[in-house]
C-alpha cells in the first residue's frame, strides 16, 4: 500500500487505471502544487489488461508523470484490472489509504464514464470517504477517523454538466505533457492495436474540452469538477 512513512497530503486523487487522474484533473493536481499544496495520485489497479505497453512500461510512465505534474506521493493498491468488484476488502484499503494521507480534498472519476472500472472506481471511493469518517470503523494500521471536507468527481472520457471548473491555462501544457508521459496508450507505435486512446481525436478532445470548459468561465483552459452534495457559499457577494 502506503511505502515507508506516509505523509499527509492536501489533495488526494483516485483513479481506476493509471492515466485516469492525468486525464481528469492533472491540471489541477499540477496548478496545486505549483502553489504549494501537496497532492497525491492512488491508482487502483495497474491496468494489466490494456491492450498496448506492459505493466512495467505503465509504472515508468505513472512516475514520470508524477515527476511532470508535481504530484508528491503516489500509491497503486494492485487490484486487479476490471476487477474492481466494490468488495469489503477493497473498500477498507482505500480507507485505509485516505487515512494515512488525511487529503482535505478527494478526487474520483464521475460515476458516469464509457469504462466500467471508472464507474466502479467512483463508487468504491465514495463509499470509502465515507467509512474513513467512521469512528469505530477499524481498520489494519489502526489510523483514527479522518473525515474529507470535499470530494469532488472529474470526467475522463465524456463531459456533463458542471459544478465546478478550474482555471488550469497557467498550466495546461504542463498537463499534457502529464498525460503524454504515457506513451504507450496515447502514441501508436508499430505492432500496436488500435484503441480510444491512441485514435487521431482523442487527444483533441481532450484539449476540446477543456478549452470548452475555460470557455464557460472567461479563460482558456479548465478542468471541471462536479460535487456530489450541495456546494457551501456564505454570500453571493463579496463583503465590504
Amino acid at each position: 500500500m502506503v511505502k515507508n512513512q506516509p505523509t499527509p497530503v492536501h489533495l488526494l486523487a483516485f483513479g481506476a487505471h493509471p492515466d485516469d487522474v492525468e486525464i481528469g484533473a492533472g491540471g489541477i493536481l499540477a496548478k496545486h502544487a505549483a502553489a504549494g499544496f501537496t497532492t497525491a495520485i492512488c491508482n487502483l489497479t495497474e491496468a494489466e489488461l490494456s491492450s498496448n505497453g506492459t505493466v512495467e512500461q505503465r509504472r515508468n510512465e505513472s512516475r514520470q508523470a508524477a515527476e511532470i505534474l508535481g504530484v508528491s506521493q503516489q500509491l497503486c493498491l494492485g487490484f486487479p484490472d476490471r476487477g474492481l468488484t466494490g468488495t469489503a476488502e477493497q473498500i477498507l484499503k482505500i480507507t485505509q489509504v485516505i487515512r494515512e494521507l488525511k487529503p482535505k480534498v478527494v478526487l474520483a472519476p464521475y460515476w458516469e464514464d464509457r469504462h466500467p472500472d471508472h464507474v466502479a472506481c467512483s463508487k468504491l471511493v465514495k463509499e470509502a470517504v465515507f467509512d474513513a469518517g467512521i469512528r469505530r470503523k477499524k481498520v489494519p494500521g489502526g489510523e483514527p477517523p479522518h473525515r474529507v471536507t470535499q470530494l469532488y468527481h472529474y470526467f475522463i472520457n465524456d463531459i456533463y454538466q458542471a459544478d465546478l471548473i478550474v482555471d488550469i491555462s497557467d498550466v495546461y501544457e504542463t498537463k499534457m505533457e502529464g498525460v503524454l508521459a504515457y506513451k504507450s496508450q496515447f502514441l501508436r507505435e508499430e505492432g500496436e492495436v488500435d484503441t480510444p486512446l491512441n485514435s487521431p481525436s482523442y487527444l483533441s478532445m481532450i484539449r476540446g474540452r477543456d478549452q470548452l470548459w475555460g470557455h464557460q468561465i472567461g479563460v482558456l483552459y479548465g478542468e471541471a469538477l462536479v460535487s456530489p452534495r450541495p456546494m457551501k457559499q456564505s454570500y453571493l457577494l463579496p463583503l465590504k
